[in-house]
């Protein structure tokens, strides 16, 4: 009897003690998952914060250049605005009227005078037809640079000249079949005949005038007003 007394008893202590190790163990598992779950939130969080952080310096990044860029713009206009161009003409005390129907302009193709009321889309405007003078005046007036060329213009100039004012807002194209130099540059009272495409002279009147000095209404849209509608 006393035998299996403590044969029972013996069982309730081991089955106690195997508890108490089960219990230990889910205590050790639970504070390992802890720990690793604590890693992973801790590397959740240092992640996150490492991808704003980047994206910040990012965007920084490209404010930054975006800014250097614009005042590497802005200073080399000014720059190219202090420069004399070979060959440039220009006309004074050019009238700026609104008118209708045709206008008699002393130049051609003409770089001022009075002009019709709807001006030219010229936000990079390259047109396949010839445009007409009284709004492409107007187009002018705003501060844009208006790029025509006769048949004596090569295939390999027209497509220089349409990529580069497709490239420019503030500049439009155009076929005028009886100028006389093969290619015009014309801004308000400004003017450059060049023969070829290949001419530095068109890069450096490209700068200076597009938005330039000659400029009689800075800022003012060149955006599609319906002209050729």
């Amino acid at each position: 009897m006393g035998s299996a007394k403590q044969s029972t008893a013996a069982r309730r202590a081991r089955i106690e003690q195997l508890r108490q190790e089960e219990k230990r163990r889910e205590r050790r598992n639970k504070a390992v998952a802890f720990t690793v779950a604590g890693v992973v939130i801790a590397g959740m969080i240092g992640g996150g914060a490492f991808i704003v952080i980047n994206a910040n310096n990012k965007n920084d990044a490209k404010k930054a250049k975006a800014t250097a860029s614009a005042s590497a713009q802005a200073s080399a206009k000014a720059q190219a605005a202090k420069v004399d161009i070979a060959g440039v003409k220009t006309w004074k005390n050019l009238t700026y009227n609104h008118v209708n129907g045709k206008v008699d302009y002393p130049m051609t193709p003409p770089v001022g005078g009075n002009h019709n009321p709807v001006w030219l889309d010229c936000e990079g405007k390259v047109y396949d037809k010839q445009v007409p003078n009284e709004n492409a005046v107007h187009s002018l007036e705003h501060g844009a640079v208006w790029v025509t060329y006769n048949n004596k213009a090569t295939a390999a100039d027209i497509k220089t000249l349409s990529d580069k004012v497709a490239a420019t807002t503030y500049s439009f194209m155009s076929p005028y079949p009886s100028e006389q130099g093969t290619i015009t540059l014309s801004a308000w009272g400004t003017q450059l005949v060049v023969d070829s495409a290949k001419d530095p002279r068109v890069n450096q009147f490209f700068l200076k005038y597009v938005q330039g000095p000659q400029t009689r209404e800075p800022g003012a849209s060149c955006a599609d007003a319906g002209a050729m509608q």
